[in-house]
């Protein structure tokens, strides 16, 4: 066990380091490793790395761990976005996660993992063609840190459950009122099973609980405003299917409410309040139904590659554009490949890449404003295993 302390203390510090991450389905990140990624998001039935800690806790039950498994990584998202043809700066950001499992005996399976797993902005000069800067600014964050646990109840059946507890940093500006970049914390728990009723055949559910957040605070000369975003209740089935040794297929639908936590805003302001801070911000944004497939294939003993497919409609309709300028999150088709190899009997090194294709929504309604957005995100893993 004292080899894996040093990446013990890495998994610690990742929350040091996280940068803000821009999401693509709706703002809500599609994986937390390489290997998730790489699967489009496809592994809820079928979970490949401690990273399930995260997504489906019953999966650190179902990895074949006989110790420790410890699952460390990063990625680059490249978010090239715009308003009206104007190009938002700062398209480069780093996507930092981690997890761990062990295998306390043969039934129970204690895990921990940390990403960032939402998150959106934007830094546009101007928006708009009109004489005058039309500057729109905004930063949002939500990192989790998730304790939990996996049990098998029979060879055929594991349960799983973790603690969620969550951090979230938020700015807006625009110009007519500028909301400094302020914290909060909050606590939500996520619980998932996996059945097996063949040696071929596994389902998988898992259930996130709306995150409950403390409000943002802002004080003004006349009192405080405040503001409550939590995070969208989730619920994913899935369906994996192992036709032949070394070949799996996954199939998955997720429901993510986002109408719950981003379709109104309350903003409690002053009784006297007189600024440009709305009452409310009406976001707009409706549930999204996503769907995903991933397939792995084991090349040789030591290569595994895979490839996903992911769609989600954009929460963000055409009568709801002029109220999300300051969150482009609207891509909805995503391809992505993956590739695992064996570095020892113990290590492996995974590598994927994401492509969110371009996609843009205009105002139905004056003025007519249209948002688009495009990523590119690149991730590398490297695992421990014993």
């Amino acid at each position: 066990m004292k080899k894996i302390q040093p990446l013990v203390c890495a998994l610690g510090l990742l929350g040091a380091t996280a940068t803000p991450a821009h999401a693509t389905n709706g703002d809500q990140m599609i994986g937390v490793s390489a290997t998730q990624w790489g699967m489009g998001g496809a592994v809820v039935a079928a979970p490949q790395d401690a990273g399930t800690i995260l997504t489906n806790p019953a999966g650190i039950a179902e990895l074949g761990i006989k110790e420790v498994r410890v699952d460390m990584g990063f990625g680059f998202l490249n978010p090239p976005r715009k308003a009206n043809g104007f190009e938002s700066d700062s398209d480069l950001y780093m996507i930092p996660s981690g997890a761990l499992a062990f295998n306390v005996n043969d039934r129970l399976y204690l895990g921990m993992g940390m990403a960032g797993l939402s998150g959106m902005g934007v830094d546009f000069p101007d928006t708009n063609a009109a004489a005058g800067n039309q500057a729109i600014v905004t930063t949002k964050q939500f990192y989790k840190i998730a304790p939990g646990f996996g049990y098998k109840l029979s060879d055929k059946l594991s349960v799983g459950a973790a603690l969620n507890i969550d951090y979230q940093s938020l700015a807006l500006s625009n110009p007519t009122y500028t909301l400094q970049q302020n914290q909060v914390y909050g606590f939500g728990v996520t619980a998932g099973l996996i059945y097996k009723p063949s040696e071929k055949l596994r389902i998988g559910a898992a259930w996130v609980s709306e995150q409950s957040m403390s409000p943002f605070h802002w004080n003004t000369t006349t009192g405080a405003i405040e503001m409550t975003m939590n995070g969208p209740q989730q619920l994913a089935l899935g369906i994996a299917f192992t036709p032949m040794p070394g070949l799996l297929v996954e199939a998955d639908i997720k429901h993510i409410g986002f109408s719950d936590v981003l379709g109104n805003v309350a903003v409690s302001r002053p009784a006297d309040y007189a600024g440009a801070v709305p009452a409310s911000m009406n976001f707009g944004w409706e549930d999204q139904t996503v769907f995903s497939l991933g397939i792995q294939k084991e090349i040789d003993p030591k290569t595994t590659v895979r490839m996903g497919l992911n769609y989600g409609k954009s929460p963000i309709g055409p009568e709801d554009v002029n109220s999300n300028i300051g969150s482009l999150a609207v891509t909805e088709k995503h391809l992505s490949i993956g590739l695992t190899r064996k570095i020892s009997d113990k290590v492996m090194g995974s590598l994927s890449y994401m492509r969110a294709f371009q996609n843009s929504v205009t105002s139905n309604v004056a003025p007519f404003n249209t948002i688009e957005l495009e990523q590119n995100i690149v991730n590398l893993q490297i695992s421990y295993k014993l």
